[in-house]
């Protein structure tokens, strides 16, 4: 019978602290998977949302001046056109009390799904955080800093120029105060506009703070709710800009087209049967009524208010008569020698 011998083992029995050391190594590894609320929830909101969201706070701003003149309209004119920076500005502070003030987004923010947020108090990582999103809103210092230099820069500017334009800051014969003055406002407006520009650049590369007052106030705007769509109707886009198309063509080919061709081709389709009797001859084929000063237009010869064809002829160099489509070269009374 033969014999069959065992084959050795490969390896040695485990140290006593094997386990133990491996237990060591895969604990970070475990750890970083069990606890996710220390990972860094990167968000990217749309550049384009936030520049339509401020246009739409414009449109919104002049939608309610518009209404608030059309009140006035019948009051002396100009009234509120000397009043017009406090207008504005009333209007842009009755946005902010009904909207930023109360926690609230501005009209074009919430079309655009868009809420302002604290980022010097939004969590990074936490259990709390789960779209990236969360975050408290403005505090009480920053809604008050937003409504002071939003609202009240813009029109403490509109005013500070419409007064140095007034009082003619930048003429050659003023005070030297008053030069210097101007030169001060004009190196402002000129420092604001490089710094505006700069956050522009900052803006498009990183996404974030579209003015300089948010960026100073820490305060971004981020998404209200995370799986919300754009509520826009594309039915309704697609026949604006279809009557978009349109009205560019017309207003392309029209000043092309030679009216008093066309009248005269389509006059033969429109001209009444009964245009040719006693009454219609009589009457002025424009204002379709009995004369009362009765100018006759040569060489054609026919009837006319002196008031109508006056101004027909001086509107347009070559007029032509309604009746005949024939040029009016010159007009006189009727029964005149």
């Amino acid at each position: 019978m033969p014999h069959v011998e065992s084959a050795p083992a490969s390896n040695g029995p485990p140290p006593q602290d094997a386990w133990h050391a491996e237990f060591q190594r895969l604990l970070p590894l475990w750890e970083s998977l069990g606890d996710s609320t220390k990972v860094i929830i990167p968000i990217s909101i749309s550049r384009v949302n936030q520049f339509d969201a401020a246009r739409l706070d414009v449109e919104m701003s002049a939608m309610l001046k518009e209404q608030l003149v059309k009140v006035f309209s019948l009051m002396k004119p100009g009234l509120l056109f000397q009043y017009e920076p406090e207008l504005d500005a009333f209007l842009e502070f009755l946005i902010w009390r009904f909207s930023i003030w109360v926690d609230k987004p501005t009209p074009g923010n919430a079309l655009m799904n868009l809420r302002y947020r604290d980022e010097r108090a939004a969590p990074i990582t936490g259990k709390e955080v789960r779209t990236g999103l969360e975050g408290p809103g403005l505090s009480v210092s920053q809604k008050i800093f937003y409504c002071i230099s939003f609202v009240g820069g813009q029109y403490v500017w509109s005013r500070l120029q419409s007064f140095s334009a007034f009082r003619r800051w930048g003429d050659s014969e003023q005070r030297p105060l008053a030069r210097r003055a101007w030169g001060l406002v004009q190196n402002a407006e000129g420092l604001y506009r490089a710094a505006s520009f700069f956050n522009l650049l900052l803006f498009l590369y990183g996404g974030r703070y579209k003015t300089i007052v948010e960026r100073i106030l820490k305060a971004r705007l981020v998404y209200g709710s995370p799986n919300m769509n754009r509520a826009v109707s594309f039915e309704y886009m697609n026949r604006q800009l279809v009557w978009n198309e349109f009205s560019e063509m017309l207003l392309v080919l029209l000043p092309l087209l030679n009216s008093s061709s066309v009248k005269k081709f389509l006059l033969p389709f429109s001209k009444d049967k009964s245009a040719g009797s006693s009454g219609d001859e009589a009457d002025c084929p424009i204002c379709r009524s009995s004369p009362s000063i009765p100018f006759i237009a040569l060489p054609c010869q026919h009837r006319y208010c002196y008031y109508c064809l006056r101004t027909r002829c001086l509107a347009t160099s070559s007029y032509r008569c309604t009746r005949c489509n024939e040029v009016v070269v010159a007009i006189q009374r009727q029964g005149s020698i």
